[in-house]
């Protein structure tokens, strides 16, 4: 069992909140937003890479995404992979540039999207707890090795928890904000 470091607790705890924002960023919510394709993959000269990789990607208006392919032989696998992503987006091939128009999304569709970023909050706050409970556990093996006392183990616990409320306090808000983002027109 790894020695009580409240660093490291707050660094892993940190990271789920990351993640969750990371998550988050690819939901759709009306605007274009570049964060939208970052899950897309394009099969290009015999392997997947992500679509960062073989384009540009950018959003010159609030409902328009535009890809820019560097090479034109890929502007085909590039134009198919974002079809196939299922983001319900159409490309429009200019040759060697392609524009994602973003439709606007129906009242049934924000539901779902709203659930899903309930979803991804939820994923954020278990992993929290996990840490939590990495900490819980350190300290009590060492109050059992004697390396603290039951005082200093208590005070420990008491500041992981405190912890352990702020960062679930901001994972809640992070998904909180993007619910009100999806939900409002």
């Amino acid at each position: 069992m790894a020695k009580y470091d409240k660093s490291d607790l707050e660094r892993r705890m940190k990271g789920a909140v990351e993640v969750l924002k990371h998550d988050l960023s690819g939901l759709r919510t009306g605007r274009a937003n570049v964060a939208l394709l970052e899950p897309v993959t394009v099969e290009v000269y015999g392997s997947h890479m992500p679509i960062n990789q073989v384009a540009t990607i950018s959003a010159p208006e609030p409902r328009l995404l535009s890809v820019q392919v560097w090479d034109k032989s890929n502007v085909g696998p590039v134009e198919k992979a974002i079809r196939s992503a299922g983001l319900g987006l159409n490309p429009i091939n200019d040759g060697n540039m392609l524009r994602l128009p973003i439709p606007d999304l129906t009242e049934e569709r924000r539901k779902e999207l709203a659930k899903l970023a309930h979803q991804y909050a939820e994923k954020a706050r278990v992993a929290i707890r996990n840490v939590r409970r990495d900490g819980m556990e350190s300290l009590k093996a060492d109050e059992a090795k004697k390396e603290i006392s039951e005082d200093e183990r208590k005070r420990s616990e008491t500041e992981v928890q405190k912890l352990t409320d702020e960062m679930i306090k901001a994972a809640d808000e992070v998904a909180a904000h993007k619910e009100q983002e999806i939900l409002s027109r």
